[in-house]
Order: structure tokens, then C-alpha cells, then sequence
């Protein structure tokens, strides 16, 4: 059975959001009584604007907080002073009063992340065998991809990546 949290929180780059997300936030979704979901975006480097990327996860999600968290900063997993500095972003972004008490991801990060948190760090199908596909393989062959993403995220690629 399950252990059911009070909150939990997934933190991703969603560039583009893909069915494997959805999985995974749904997956989330019914083992908290509320979720957040951060849309981390990078003003300097993503392809896809964190706004249009957070709309896209509102919409297919309605019952989950999305939020669109911009940062200018890099990843180093091994850098503390660097982690300090995301924490402080993700704690100001953070809507409740208490937790997260759990941390969802398909990657390796998230017991570094829940570990910084206080919370429980919970891997949703790190294998990707429910849904296997990655944002990487969809922004080196976006064409090749298109029914792993949702129909808005898939008109917007072939508006934008296969014109």
C-alpha cells in the first residue's frame, strides 16, 4: 500500500511536458492531499517559455498548484552553496505554511531535493517503462515524438519546431 502525504511537491524543467509528466503527476496527485508542481525555467536557456509550459500543465492537470518558478541558475549537484541558492528559491515559492512532506521525480535528484526539504523522496518509475520518453528525445526529434506529448504541447511543436 502506498504512504498517503499531506503535500508533495515535483520540481522539473517540463521542456516540453510529455505524457511521462503527466504519469508522474498523476501518480503524485494520488498520494497527496495536495500537490505542487514547479515549472522551473531558465530565463537564459530553455526552449519553450516557462509561462506557456506551466499553462499547458494547469490545463491538463486542473486539480494540482502549477507554479512557474524563473531562475538564472545552473545545476551542480555536488555544489552546496548552489543547492542554498535553489532552496531559497524553491522555499519562496512554496504556497503552504507546512512541508512538502514528499518529493516526486523520475531522476536521481529527488533524495538530495527531499533530503534539503525534511521530506520523504519518492521515485515515480525512474525506468520510464510506463511511459518511455524523455523532454531530451522530444527537443532532439520532435517530430519523431509527437504522440507522447498532449495535443496542445503537440500543435505547438508543429507550429514552432516542424515548420
Amino acid at each position: 500500500m502506498e504512504q498517503r502525504f499531506s503535500t508533495g511537491l515535483i520540481v522539473g524543467r517540463f521542456d516540453p511536458p510529455h505524457l511521462g509528466h503527466s504519469y508522474m503527476i498523476e501518480q503524485a496527485a494520488q498520494q497527496v492531499d495536495q500537490l505542487v508542481v514547479y515549472v522551473n525555467w531558465s530565463t537564459q536557456r530553455d526552449t519553450i517559455p516557462g509561462e506557456l509550459r506551466a499553462t499547458w500543465l494547469t490545463d491538463l492537470h486542473p486539480s494540482v498548484e502549477i507554479r512557474a518558478v524563473a531562475h538564472q541558475l545552473g545545476t551542480d549537484f555536488d555544489d552546496d552553496e548552489l543547492w542554498e541558492k535553489w532552496m531559497a528559491l524553491f522555499r519562496a515559492h512554496w504556497p503552504l505554511d507546512d512541508g512538502p512532506h514528499a518529493v516526486f521525480s523520475s531522476d536521481s535528484y529527488v533524495s538530495g531535493l527531499a533530503e534539503r526539504f525534511g521530506a520523504e523522496a519518492v521515485a515515480v518509475d525512474p525506468e520510464r517503462a510506463a511511459v518511455p520518453i524523455s523532454a531530451t528525445q522530444i527537443r532532439d526529434q520532435p517530430a519523431e515524438h509527437l504522440d507522447k506529448v498532449a495535443e496542445p504541447v503537440r500543435a505547438w511543436i508543429e507550429s514552432n519546431w516542424l515548420l
